[in-house]
């Protein structure tokens, strides 16, 4: 890592969004109600071609481990799982009864997270997905996924989910240095991801995907260069190589790592180029920012065709009008609205019982919302957005003008271009077309930093 890169990872390494949505979930503020909700999503469906994706979050986890920023309930009971998985099918029962439309637009997509989804039992999976396919219209393309943890996942469950019509899984790993797993509470040897992904292959799953963090306490050069040379060897379709989002102030389990046992600045962004650089020598493409795909996967081919999206999952292939969030905290979306559900198991199990959606909060989009969740997404998915008109030009070329001048970014005509150096510093571009962020311009740290 040359001088120059060093100084501007020290420039541009600041607290911004991830922006996996626009506006991003801390600067939400017009919330709606229920029957608002209910209304957006109806809209959404008056496009007669309108089709929709649903997610399930399944919160359970057996054990805490301390890097999740995730909603988790940890439970060695296994108890738990009957009466959520009950409260589920109630919750999908009242968006049916409320919007008719999603009886029968095709269900493209279905993807189960957590949590630890295959903290299920197969007979409590099974049930689960069976159910809502009997309720639903499933297209004849629709696609499912999974999020496994190899410790608590048998090929039993993977058999189930093929025969569901699942066909990509994704599979956590973070890291395979024992001494950082023992750290973050998460001790799962290699061997076990290995046989997984066998076996995944082996049942016909049409992509196996890692995911990674870089910035783990005690992660060092060497260390991870071993993980990401076995990660080379077991030749996952797919890699996600996230940054570690240091957020204590909402995930106060991160409160046990000390400050001198993480990777920072400069030294935290050398894991990632050096993961990077090995990835992109052994056949993977790297993919908007901290996604790695083969050539012949299927994200690699939606980035060629520009058919990739972005949403609250990271990068995908599919693009639906209506993304349904059912389960604890999940988060669903129309292109007008974004709803979220309670985020605690006794508020989101009361709101059921007494057959209310569980809207905790959400956010109705402005028209000016709506013009920035497109730049926004299209400069995460491309790598380059047009402008809305030449004052936004004027506007935004003056905001980044730095980036710019160290040739981050380039103009061409009513175009903003990311350039090659430019790529880790994304996010910072895209907070020139994020005027919520720009108007309140935060004095608190409310976001993780850029890399």
């Amino acid at each position: 890592m040359g001088p120059l890169t060093a100084d501007l990872l020290k420039k541009y390494d600041v607290p911004v969004p991830r922006y996996t949505s626009y506006p991003t979930v801390p600067l939400w503020s017009d919330s709606p109600t229920a029957e608002e909700w209910i209304q957006s999503l109806e809209r959404a469906f008056q496009n007669r071609q309108a089709s929709w994706s649903l997610y399930l979050h399944i919160p359970f986890c057996e054990s805490l481990c301390t890097y999740c920023g995730c909603n988790t309930v940890i439970s060695r009971s296994h108890s738990v799982e009957g009466p959520y998985l009950n409260r589920l099918q109630k919750e999908l029962s009242m968006y049916l009864e409320q919007v008719s439309a999603l009886k029968v637009r095709p269900l493209k997509e279905l993807h189960i997270g957590g949590g630890t989804p295959t903290f299920l039992s197969v007979t409590h999976l099974e049930e689960l997905i069976e159910g809502i396919f009997s309720k639903v219209n499933v297209d004849p393309q629709f696609a499912g996924s999974i999020e496994v943890d190899p410790r608590r996942t048998n090929k039993i469950q993977l058999e189930a989910l093929r025969k569901l019509g699942f066909s990509r899984v994704s599979m956590g790993v973070q890291d395979f240095n024992s001494d950082v797993q023992r750290l973050i509470n998460r001790v799962q040897p290699k061997e076990l991801t290995e046989d997984l992904t066998r076996a995944a292959r082996a049942l016909g799953y049409e992509s196996v995907n890692y995911d990674l963090i870089y910035g783990l306490p005690r992660q060092t050069l060497e260390t991870f260069l071993r993980t990401v040379e076995d990660v080379i060897e077991l030749r996952p379709d797919r890699i996600a190589l996230y940054s570690l989002a240091v957020v204590p102030w909402v995930k106060p389990q991160q409160r046990l790592f000390k400050d001198e046992d993480l990777p920072q600045g400069a030294d935290k962004r050398k894991l990632y180029e050096l993961a990077s650089e090995r990835l992109v020598k052994s056949g993977y493409l790297e993919i908007g920012i901290d996604h790695f795909a083969l050539p012949d996967e299927a994200l690699a081919r939606a980035r060629d065709d520009k058919t990739m999206h972005r949403n609250f999952m990271g990068y995908t292939t599919q693009t639906t009008d209506v993304l349904l969030g059912l389960g604890l905290s999940a988060i669903s979306e129309t292109p007008d609205c974004f709803h979220q559900n309670e985020k605690t198991l006794p508020n989101y199990d009361r709101s059921i019982d007494e057959r209310r959606l569980p809207t905790l909060r959400g956010h109705k989009l402005s028209a000016e919302d709506r013009v920035c969740r497109r730049q926004i997404l299209e400069f995460m998915t491309r790598g380059e957005v047009e402008f809305q008109n030449p004052e936004q030009k004027s506007d935004v070329t003056s905001f980044l003008s730095s980036m710019i001048d160290d040739e981050l970014l380039r103009v061409d005509n009513s175009k903003l271009c990311l350039t090659e150096k430019g790529r880790p510093f994304l996010r910072n571009a895209c907070v020139a077309f994020d005027m919520r962020l720009r108007r309140i311009n935060p004095q608190t740290q409310v976001f993780s930093l850029a890399l």
